[in-house]
């Protein structure tokens, strides 16, 4: 491959990357918005999401939302406080607590979901319908699962000896071989 070619990639990439980051604190600041008024943020919205009708270990969820099991633990607490989520016995794990949704979770759930499906509807019309709004999320997706491959062993393009030289806090994530 020619260094321009490889510039073109990188630059590209870095473009997405910007694009994605930015796309999620949008996102991020419109559920805040939506779901203040049900005394929830973004983050407390999007883990009682994940536990309406499924009980699940704190480290599934953030497993799931891909983000840390401390910060989910931190959040599943607020949520108990609040009385939208409960812990229940986990018989496959005695120590490992399940987080449910509590009915009156699932109700302002419900609630904010019926605001967001508002937006979604402006969101819509403005992209240009639903179906680029699809193919969209699958382009992201598709992104998505390619770097959860990274660093795996299962990613086809490993960087190279010089870039894991260059920046060795990522050495770990690019195992050589």
């Amino acid at each position: 491959m020619t260094r321009t070619a490889e510039s073109g990639e990188a630059e590209a990439f870095s473009r997405a990357a910007v694009a994605v980051f930015r796309l999620n604190g949008r996102f991020t600041a419109a559920v805040d918005r939506l779901a203040l008024s049900f005394g929830l943020s973004a983050a407390r919205w999007q883990i009682l999401s994940t536990v309406t009708g499924e009980s699940l270990s704190v480290s599934e969820v953030a497993r799931r939302v891909g983000t840390t099991r401390q910060s989910v633990q931190r959040i599943a607490d607020l949520l108990v406080s609040q009385g939208l989520a409960v812990y229940l016995d986990n018989p496959a794990h005695r120590r490992a607590k399940l987080l449910a949704a509590t009915e009156r979770g699932a109700a302002v759930k419900r609630e904010i979901d019926s605001c967001l499906a508002e937006l979604a509807r402006h969101l819509c019309e403005s992209l240009g319908g639903e179906e680029e709004v699809h193919r969209t999320a699958e382009m992201l997706r598709g992104l998505s699962g390619a770097l959860s491959s990274v660093g795996t062993g299962d990613s086809p393009a490993r960087p190279s000896t010089a870039i894991r030289t260059r920046w060795p806090e990522t050495a770990a994530a690019f195992p050589k071989g």
